[in-house]
């Protein structure tokens, strides 16, 4: 059987990768931060019941998630788990500040839905396939 990869597939690996590089960044640096700290006081302050193991939660699976959107694993779980994520980040945080993150306006909701709608093209391609593990 040919492997050779087609331009396309090349592509949505090059997508798949920026796209785990950055969720896994914004991970880390929540971790080595403190930042799921404040981040579990919000949610709880915002009616969530045990927000700091929320935060905990969202921290590590935007680590080792992304190991699995890196290596084409498990795509569309992964995939619609980080979507539920940012969506609801979206209607909790950022839709208020209208669409820029910067710019014309702070804390938008531009780049969310970026990696939501990155995200969709990388997972919905996988769903109801047979081998779902398989990768790109």
């Amino acid at each position: 059987m040919d492997k050779t990869k087609t331009k396309e597939e090349v592509a949505f690996i090059f997508l798949r990768v920026i796209v785990a590089i950055i969720i896994a960044s914004h991970g880390w640096h929540r971790l080595l931060s403190g930042g799921y700290e404040p981040f579990g006081g919000w949610l709880t302050s915002q009616g969530f019941p045990l927000g700091l193991a929320i935060a905990w939660a969202i921290t590590l699976f935007e680590i080792i998630g992304s190991l699995f959107l890196l290596m084409g694993k498990q795509l569309p779980y992964i995939c619609a788990s980080y979507m539920v994520i940012y969506i609801s980040g979206i209607f909790l945080v950022h839709l208020e500040h209208g669409w820029f993150v910067v710019g014309s306006g702070t804390n938008g909701i531009e780049y969310s839905t970026l990696l939501v709608v990155s995200l969709l093209c990388i997972g919905y391609p996988h769903m109801n396939k047979k081998d779902k593990l398989k990768a790109l």
